[in-house]
């Protein structure tokens, strides 16, 4: 993303633990950006790529305050590949414009590497991009079970939202790290360790200068 910064892609399958860590890593002192959050931000209104979601997908998407309901959105989305196809051709430009913005900031700061945090790294190509990739790893039951406790989503639902990502295997095919998360959240901080060990080795301290 930048020519000064070594960028790692962190991803796995929906619900296999990303989030978690994101946090580990940002207590390491490893900047991490997150597509999802950014992708919250260019849907905020008066953005052009709200106005554009809105004339794409219809005014029922709103809240009664003017945001956008994501659970709505994601109703007329994730069962259907041409409109799911729509959403993401309107927001991953306006994500990826934020996050080479972003990354050029933490370049600023003199770090050796960060991390950017996306579910679709692999099924975008993006992390061809990248000098590293992350994939977090969990059998399916376990994604089933976190996905439909985190989302109050039925089997079906999640089977669904799972089936819009890449098989785990494709992901793993083209990670330089894993992480597996079938246990503890203490199992998951062991693990996190280290690969944060084994990219510090190959890039150098991610808070020390370049």
């Amino acid at each position: 993303m930048t020519s000064s910064l070594r960028v790692v892609g962190l991803t796995g399958g929906i619900a296999s633990g990303k989030s978690a860590v994101s946090r580990m890593l940002r207590s390491a002192d490893i900047p991490v950006l997150d597509a999802d959050n950014l992708g919250h931000m260019v849907l905020e209104p008066d953005t052009d790529t709200y106005h554009t979601v809105i004339r794409a997908f219809g005014a029922d998407i709103l809240n009664g305050d003017g945001t956008i309901n994501r659970q709505q959105l994601g109703k007329k989305v994730f069962d259907n590949e041409v409109e799911r196809k729509k959403l993401e051709a309107i927001t991953h430009p306006a994500i990826a414009d934020m996050a080479k913005r972003g990354m050029t900031l933490i370049a600023a700061r003199g770090v050796s590497f960060a991390v950017y945090e996306a579910a679709l790294l692999v099924e975008t190509g993006i992390y061809k991009g990248m000098d590293a990739l992350i994939v977090v790893s969990c059998t399916l039951e376990n994604q089933l079970i976190r996905l439909c406790n985190r989302d109050l989503l039925s089997k079906k639902d999640a089977i669904t939202r799972i089936a819009c990502q890449f098989p785990l295997d494709q992901k793993l095919a083209v990670a330089d790290y894993v992480i597996e998360n079938n246990g503890s959240y203490t199992d998951l901080e062991t693990e996190t360790q280290k690969v944060i060990v084994a990219i510090q080795e190959r890039f150098g301290v991610a808070g020390a200068q370049a």
